[in-house]
């Protein structure tokens, strides 16, 4: 079962999420240019807020490279010396497959834990303290053999791949199955893939409903202490931006959410009540200190279905344009693809749809089907999930 969130929400003067350059990104879509917000950009905005819809911190995960530090810092805080305690777990994470580079203690690439990791991996030091402080010293006997030959072919270590019993510690360790965010938006691992999940949440790229050109705001400077004699500016630049209706979606796939939360309904049911809110208030912090893009979406339209699944964009592939109302144009735009894939393909897939619109008009929807405030919207796709 899958819920789909499609909402359109305009911004005014903004940079919410901006290239290599530091423009607005964009995209062609329908031969037309569209301003556009990533996916990533989108699932942090909502990941940071889930806190605030019912998800305990205890209950997220941890991206981080810093693994390795943090459980050192956590025996140093047992009476071990903090940087033997570095090597030893730098050993360990070596050991359970994931090395840290040795002079910045960092992995490769971002780890995305459950919060008890770094405890578990110092757990898992703290154990084998023996064991690793010999790992330590052969590494360290093996580098002053190879500093005092330099003219020689330095000796390497070819990487042992973990034992049986590693591996197990390896998986307890990086457990995600208690964190709802890991469930919602999956791990990915390249080269040890036995640690990956599946994501249960998609995300599109937003994209503007119409086309854009991207403009940019020339502005100067003053030196508060310069005298008033020397008027001038003492900084001048320019910043990037755009003004746009867009369209956004995603969608939560049930099924997969409660395979990767095995066995706690409870967090499973919360999760998707915080996903739901969480996508709906989530706006990408670009440019927000300068430029304060702090709006809501205006019409929202929300369906629970058993299989399938729709992304409107097409509603928009050519663009709206020259109309005095760009948030209507756009919703009837929305509302009137989505009736027709629904008389084209069926809608006996359909559990439930539900529509809700911040003082627009939504045409020739049954009454039945729109929802008067944010609260009645969600609740209705979540018993709809029930039923």
């Amino acid at each position: 079962m899958l819920i789909e969130l499609h909402l359109l929400q305009s911004f005014p003067v903004s940079n919410l999420n901006r290239d290599d350059l530091g423009q607005p990104k964009t995209a062609r879509f329908g031969g037309h240019t569209r301003a556009r917000i990533s996916s990533q950009s989108l699932k942090r905005a909502a990941r940071t807020l889930l806190t605030q819809h019912g998800i305990d911190p205890s209950e997220l995960g941890v991206r981080t490279k810093r693994l390795r530090d943090a459980a050192a810092d956590l025996l140093a805080t047992r009476g071990r010396d903090k940087e033997q305690a570095q090597d030893i777990c730098q050993a360990g994470l070596e050991e359970i497959g994931f090395a840290a580079n040795a002079a910045t203690g960092l992995t490769k690439y971002l780890l995305y834990v459950g919060q008890p990791a770094q405890e578990l991996l110092a757990d898992y030091c703290d154990h084998r303290w023996d064991d690793l402080t010999k790992t330590v010293a052969a590494a360290k006997k093996r580098k002053e053999d190879n500093d005092k030959s330099p003219r020689k072919t330095a000796t390497k270590t070819a990487a042992k791949k973990p034992t049986k019993e590693a591996q197990e510690q390896a998986k307890r360790i990086l457990d995600g199955t208690r964190a709802a965010d890991v469930a919602l938006f999956g791990r990915m691992i390249a080269d040890n893939t036995d640690f990956n999940v599946k994501a249960a949440s998609q995300v599109a790229h937003a994209l503007s409903t119409h086309a854009v050109v991207n403009e940019f705001d020339y502005y100067t400077a003053l030196d508060d202490l310069r005298p008033n004699a020397e008027p001038a500016a003492d900084m001048i630049g320019t910043v990037d931006f755009n003004a746009a209706c867009f369209y956004r979606y995603a969608n939560l796939d049930l099924d997969q959410l409660a395979t990767n939360l095995p066995d706690d309904t409870d967090l499973v049911a919360r999760s998707t009540r915080a996903w739901l809110h969480a996508f709906i208030n989530a706006v990408p912090g670009g440019k927000q200190n300068s430029m304060a893009a702090r709006t809501m979406p205006q019409t929202l339209l929300g369906v629970v279905r058993e299989t399938g699944a729709w992304n409107l964009a097409n509603a928009f592939l050519s663009p709206i344009a020259d109309v005095p109302d760009l948030m209507t144009a756009s919703t009837q735009r929305l509302v009137t693809h989505f009736q027709q894939l629904r008389t084209f393909y069926g809608d006996t897939q359909l559990r439930h749809t539900a529509i809700a619109s911040v003082g627009g008009d939504l045409g020739d929807v049954p009454e039945d089907e729109i929802a008067p405030t944010l609260d009645d919207f969600v609740s209705r796709l979540l018993t709809a999930t029930k039923a």
